[in-house]
């Protein structure tokens, strides 16, 4: 019951039991489009957000194949049936246990370049999941409730929340392969293509053309490796930035800063497990693991926080 039917019967009840506050961050509120739910009840952050039990939305609680008509590409394989999450700790059941139990938000590049894409890798083929998708368009996904422990940051997912945005990723050489695939110049500068391939998008705005918000391809160290990376949109940049001030309001221990080394500056390696468990506040998967780049260099630390921050 837990898995399938107890988060859409929490979302009805805190329908009815949702107050008339006002429009900000962090208020509960009637359904407008723009909420999150933590522990069963909405909190507006003011970004466009497609829920799990929304027609359209990607469901996590599933415990199948999401499109099971879409055969695996060759060396994918298929979970078995099963959950894709788990519980927290304590399994927190209202935002005050949730608030003590999660002070982490960490963001990811999905490498599948779309929402949906990285939706089927991680239900479908990997078995894994994530709180959060970024479509390039500035959509918000949000597949489980607050007060599950996803799975997508290994000693993180305790006490996080995760994030996966749309981009196909970084890598060693400017001009890889991948990045050729997905990315075309016209007249206003680079824009994300499709490879013929992906078929559907699942793109929401109609006629939407992705472009980075930077417009040209950027570079940097992580982990001491030099990597080449488009810059995400402006339209994630801005959903993201709401997700975080509302994830903040919600959960004060989460603060808006990341990892810094003593200049001041974002750090680019991997944290001790002893800086892990004394962090509280914004992190990149590099952060948790050595093995992980994402979200990558060119990922705008500062931006997102100046935006973040009330």
């Amino acid at each position: 019951m837990r898995a399938r039917l107890a988060p859409v019967v929490a979302l009805g009840l805190s329908l009815l039991a949702a107050c008339s506050s006002g429009p900000g961050a962090g208020s509960v509120t009637e359904r407008r489009g723009d909420e999150i739910v933590a522990a069963g009840r909405f909190y507006r952050i003011g970004a466009p957000v497609v829920l799990f039990s929304d027609p359209g939305g990607y469901d996590a609680y599933r415990d199948d194949l999401f499109f099971p008509a879409e055969a695996p590409e060759e060396g994918e394989s298929v979970p078995k049936r099963g959950p894709r999450y788990g519980a927290r700790p304590g399994e927190p059941e209202d935002l005050e246990a949730l608030s003590k139990a999660v002070d982490l938000f960490v963001l990811h590049y999905d490498a599948a370049g779309t929402a949906r894409q990285c939706f089927k890798t991680l239900q479908d083929r990997r078995g894994l999941s994530v709180h959060f998708l970024l479509d390039l368009d500035g959509t918000l996904y949000q597949t489980l409730d607050l007060k599950e422990r996803a799975w997508h940051a290994g000693d993180a997912n305790d006490r996080s929340v995760g994030v996966e945005i749309a981009n196909v990723g970084a890598y060693p050489e400017r001009s890889n392969e991948r990045l050729r695939a997905w990315y075309a110049s016209d007249a206003a500068g680079p824009r994300v293509t499709f490879p013929p391939k992906l078929g559907s998008t699942g793109i929401r705005t109609e006629g939407f053309v992705a472009r980075p918000a930077r417009r040209t391809i950027l570079s940097g160290k992580i982990h001491g490796r030099t990597l080449y990376q488009f810059d995400f949109t402006n339209e994630q940049y801005a959903a993201l930035a709401k997700l975080a001030r509302g994830l903040s309001g919600l959960l004060p221990r989460l603060r808006l800063d990341a990892p810094r080394d003593r200049r001041g500056v974002v750090r680019r390696d991997v944290l001790t497990a002893g800086e892990l468990a004394e962090f509280s506040g914004v992190l990149g998967h590099w952060h948790v693991t050595k093995e992980k780049v994402d979200p990558g260099p060119a990922f705008d630390w500062e931006r997102l926080f100046r935006d973040a921050r009330p």
